[in-house]
């Protein structure tokens, strides 16, 4: 019996299972461990928590080096440069996001970063005229990012996501451990209490590069084509498919299902 506050790793947490049953979910029951462990812990704990921690398992940083990717990314490096760091190129993506993704690799001394991409087999037989955002959004995120996203992350035991509570409702739960829906992954979001203030404190105090395309009203920057600036005092995310019912690119799930607003996280 501990006495320190802390579940066991191995405790026997039930979880989804009918009254009186014994079954164990062994995913879940590491998830709320390190959830109990690290509750009360800083972002950077958590981060080098999941690179260290054994019972967080082989874990990749997944990126879009986006308006706030850097901080994620700066966190890592201090920790390991060495940890893999998954960038999926849309094909469709700013040319500014492209320059940006190469200075902050070099800059942060990453030693590991992969560039994933839909084969051009793929898109030739899906998206031949590079049209399918325009009719169908939700098809051309699943074919140029979840898809080989979930490829990619084939043999790793999670990832590592720069998610937080303040980005949209569909996140205001946000745990720093999560189970992955249908994956058996985690995922681990050390940034998901942060708020807007503690972003702009990060990147001041470390002097770290903004997006080029954040001064210019780009306060959530995803592919060119889906991607509109934002007007003082809009939600940083409306930017991101305007006038759609969709608000996530897909590749965080519930119930195996893209997100939409309302829905819970």
């Amino acid at each position: 019996m501990r006495h320190d506050g802390v579940t066991p790793l191995t405790s026997p947490l039930i979880t989804g299972q009918a009254p009186g049953s014994d079954r164990v979910d062994p995913l879940a029951a590491k998830v709320e461990a390190l959830n109990t462990r690290y509750r009360h812990h800083s972002a950077t704990s958590v981060m080098e928590a999941a690179l260290k921690d054994p019972q967080a398992g082989k874990l990749a940083l997944v990126s879009s080096f986006g308006a706030e990717s850097v901080v994620l990314l700066h966190m890592a490096a201090i920790v390991d440069r060495n940890i893999p760091v998954l960038f999926v190129d849309t094909e469709l993506l700013f040319a500014e996001t492209l320059v940006y993704q190469q200075e902050i690799a070099e800059r942060l001394h990453l030693q590991n970063v992969t560039v994933i991409r839909a084969s051009e087999a793929t898109i030739a037989a899906e998206d031949p005229h590079g049209t399918l955002h325009q009719h169908d959004t939700d098809a051309c995120c699943s074919l140029r990012k979840t898809r080989p996203l979930q490829k990619a992350l084939r043999g790793y035991d999670g990832w590592i996501t720069g998610r937080k509570r303040f980005q949209s409702g569909t996140r205001s739960a946000l745990d720093f451990f999560e189970v992955e829906d249908f994956t058996g992954r985690i995922k681990v979001n050390p940034l998901a209490h942060w708020a807007p203030e503690d972003i702009r404190a990060y990147l001041e105090e470390n002097r770290l590069p903004r997006h080029p395309l954040v001064a210019q009203g780009y306060p959530s920057i995803g592919c060119a084509p889906c991607t509109s600036k934002v007007a003082e005092g809009e939600d940083p995310r409306s930017g991101r498919w305007r006038g759609q019912d969709k608000d996530e690119c897909g590749i965080h799930f519930v119930n195996g299902k893209m997100v939409r607003s309302g829905e819970t996280a």
